[in-house]
């Protein structure tokens, strides 16, 4: 689960010392937050754009996710070395990638890398608010991290199971559903002026996942094995 948030880190690092800070002479930081944001369009996994995609050796993936449980949970990323799909850190990320949009809109306009930051956090939110299919139950995590991790293979040649599994009021988490509130809040705010309906159903989805979180109280890796 850690490759996903360290690019995260490197993501951000840019933010603050590159665009918010002194930049060093020499170096194109510009070129290092595409360069990142890139990252993410390689982890995209489900049915992948025909023209925004700049990652042309990737291909659609996972479009059978959900189908064992009855749900559709195409989309979303996986998890940069495995295909797994892990809830928490998809959440973070996509957090301190709002977050980044909110706080340095005007230099990522400048760069041109406003429209890609966007396009990222939304292939995370639109995942989420399917993975969210009633007010007190998510969906976590898809796919079986043992035996992913056992199989080295190309995300369009999966042959691993692809379980999902959820957390509910009688299998709570806390941390899961209270991150995933704060990532869908957050892009909310970096919507509301690109586009205010998309935002605000964000923000509802965010506001019934706090009160989840909040109401049903438990540790989510307790909760799915």
């Amino acid at each position: 689960m850690k490759n996903l948030s360290i690019s995260l880190c490197m993501v951000m690092t840019v933010l603050l010392v590159g665009l918010g800070g002194s930049v060093a002479s020499g170096f194109n930081y510009g070129d290092a937050l595409d360069k990142s944001l890139l990252f993410f369009e390689a982890q995209r996994s489900g049915k992948l754009p025909t023209e925004e995609q700049r990652i042309k050796w990737h291909a659609d993936s996972g479009l059978k996710d959900g189908i064992q449980q009855g749900v559709e949970l195409v989309g979303g990323y996986y998890d940069a070395g495995d295909h797994v799909k892990f809830g928490l850190p998809i959440a973070y990320s996509v957090t301190m990638l709002a977050w980044g949009a909110i706080e340095f809109s005007k230099e990522m306009t400048d760069l041109n890398q406003i429209g890609h930051t966007l396009r990222a956090i939304k292939w995370g939110t639109d995942y989420f608010v399917k993975a969210h299919t009633q007010p007190n139950v998510l969906w976590g995590q898809v796919g079986d991290g043992v035996s992913d991790h056992y199989c080295w293979e190309r995300a369009e040649d999966m042959t691993t199971s692809r379980t999902a599994y959820k957390i509910d009021e009688q299998h709570p988490g806390s941390d899961l559903a209270g991150e995933t509130a704060a990532a869908l809040a957050a892009a909310a705010i970096a919507f509301r002026t690109y586009n205010s309906s998309y935002s605000n159903l964000l923000l509802v989805h965010a506001k019934q996942l706090f009160t989840f979180a909040d109401r049903y109280r438990g540790l989510y890796d307790e909760s799915l094995s």
